[in-house]
């Protein structure tokens, strides 16, 4: 592992971020690419020959929002990374506006040096800033909300209280759906887990990843989608020809993780 030291990144982001934050290290093994936050965590993955590819499973399963809401207008995420997924629906999602919230200047940095991230343009917009503030002052147009707000240790204080939750369901515009990506073994899972199904009324579908301890929570802000299970299964076959995902297998699992009938408007 090596720290990411580009003297002249360090400099400015300790006059924006002071000492609070983790420092940006990076490490490398088989032709993947690591982005690690003050500890051996893996907080983003990249494979160097294929650098905007989602190569960890969970950032493929938070995708599954494609099912739902297949043509977002505009897309949030709360927690840059390396910054797989804004890259990915920057080159996938022509007709979606993204903007990421990322707290801390090095990570920003890091993706820009170490993990292709592209500049900002009329499509995408990465800002250095409080993704807790940014969803409570957001006007409520929303189409998709991704949070993913780890740190070496845990999920973000400020990422998981019930007004933290509550300021995501009214940022969303109606019919919108919001992806919290938890820690299956996080000893705090299960009041998360609470705090979101009470904040959206039970209106939640669970996602594990098969092979890491990831979970993906879907919450959704009525009116809720009407889905048939044959356009389900054709949506996810199509998804995974057009972007290269295994949505197939993501509705499989959905469908064995949750009473899907009881969330989402599932009809035979």
């Amino acid at each position: 592992m090596r720290l990411f030291n580009r003297q002249t990144d360090r400099q400015s982001s300790r006059q924006t971020r002071g000492e609070s934050h983790a420092q940006a290290e990076i490490s490398e093994k088989k032709g993947i690419r690591y982005l690690h936050l003050g500890g051996i965590a893996v907080q983003s993955a990249m494979r160097i020959r294929d650098p905007y590819a989602l190569e960890l499973e969970y950032t493929r399963a938070m995708m599954a929002f494609l099912l739902f809401r297949p043509a977002p207008k505009h897309v949030a995420l709360i927690g840059l990374g390396g910054g797989s997924l804004a890259k990915f629906i920057h080159r996938h999602l022509p007709e979606t506006r993204l903007t990421a919230l990322e707290v801390n200047p090095e990570v920003v940095a890091a993706a820009r040096s170490y993990f292709h991230l592209p500049e900002n343009d009329r499509r995408l917009n990465v800002v250095v800033g409080d993704g807790a503030r940014y969803v409570h002052e957001q006007a409520k147009d929303l189409d998709v909300l991704l949070v993913d707000g780890y740190d070496a240790n845990r999920i973000v204080d400020v990422l998981s209280t019930p007004d933290f939750y509550a300021a995501c369901r009214a940022a969303l515009a109606p019919g919108g759906v919001a992806v919290f990506n938890l820690w299956g073994n996080d000893r705090l899972y299960d009041l998360y887990h609470e705090r979101i199904a009470q904040t959206f009324d039970d209106q939640v579908l669970k996602l594990p990843a098969e092979k890491k301890g990831n979970i993906q929570l879907f919450a959704f802000k009525p009116p809720l989608p009407h889905l048939r299970l044959t356009s389900l299964a054709t949506a996810a076959s199509e998804i995974q020809a057009d972007l290269g995902l295994e949505m197939p297998a993501f509705v499989e699992r959905l469908g064995q993780y949750n009473q899907m009938a009881q969330v989402v408007d599932i009809r035979a």
